[in-house]
């Protein structure tokens, strides 16, 4: 077969993937035939496990440092990803997952400014002009996946200032699926319900009473797992679902119904 003739691998740029669900996500799509460039903000010693844990899978993997809440560095940080992208043997890549943030917990009352603006730089104001700086890097007839969370539909107070910037995520998603469809470029939003990770200090995972009322209210009767997410994100991305779009997918056992 002529060397043009192989098909190029296919790539996803994943922000914060060195730990939860991100982290979940590469490993998915590595066992999907899928190589990925990942961001992480601060711990190099988990990125690089990543990557050893994605190449022991026979795929490959490149780790960028980014902070998703400073806009300013995007445009350094797409020259970097031009670099990973070309040690990869290509040009641009197939899907971008939006996943890095951070958790908040506080009531309406009690929530300051600085809390807000910090959630409104890495959950809206970091996914909008990301995407928009990487935009002409994805190629035609690719597919971004924003995450959002359950609790644009599941009311927990104290959780007001997180649920609202995603709620705002969901709707930016479906003008991407708008705007973007003249390039075939689909756009969906994953909501996860309560999983096990590290996230919000490892709540879920390691506080007994919260994950008792969490299987409580879970129809399937349990928390979610890493592994629920990443999967189906992994799926979604793939060609079995090409004519999803737009689409906000609750991905949480049935919690609250």
């Amino acid at each position: 077969m002529p060397t043009d003739a192989i098909p190029q691998a296919r790539i996803a740029v994943v922000t914060g993937g060195s730990r939860g669900l991100g982290r979940n996500t590469v490993i998915s799509l590595a066992r999907r035939g899928v190589d990925a460039v990942f961001t992480y903000r601060s711990n190099r010693v988990e990125a690089d496990k990543v990557v050893a844990e994605v190449e022991a899978i026979g795929r490959r993997a490149v780790a960028l440092q980014l902070d998703t809440a400073d806009v300013a560095t995007f445009d350094a940080f797409a020259a970097r990803l031009r670099e990973a992208l070309a040690t990869l043997g290509a040009e641009r890549f197939d899907y971008l997952v939006n996943n890095a943030g951070t958790s908040h917990h506080g009531s309406i009352e009690e929530t300051t400014e600085a809390e807000l603006d910090t959630l409104y730089n890495v959950h809206f104001k970091g996914v909008f002009f990301l995407t928009q700086k990487l935009l002409p890097l994805i190629r035609d007839g690719g597919r971004i996946v924003n995450l959002s969370t359950g609790l644009t539909r599941i009311i927990v107070p104290g959780s007001a200032a997180y649920g609202a910037m995603k709620g705002a995520v969901e709707v930016l998603t479906r003008y991407m699926a708008k705007e973007l469809g003249p390039r075939r470029i689909a756009v969906n939003v994953v909501a996860p319900g309560a999983i096990a990770t590290d996230f919000s200090g490892g709540m879920v995972r390691d506080n007994p009473e919260v994950n008792r009322r969490v299987t409580e209210m879970t129809a399937l009767g349990r928390v979610g797992e890493p592994d629920d997410i990443g999967r189906m994100i992994a799926s979604l991305l793939s060609e079995d679902n090409r004519w999803v779009n737009a689409q906000r997918i609750e991905v949480s056992g049935g919690m609250a119904i």
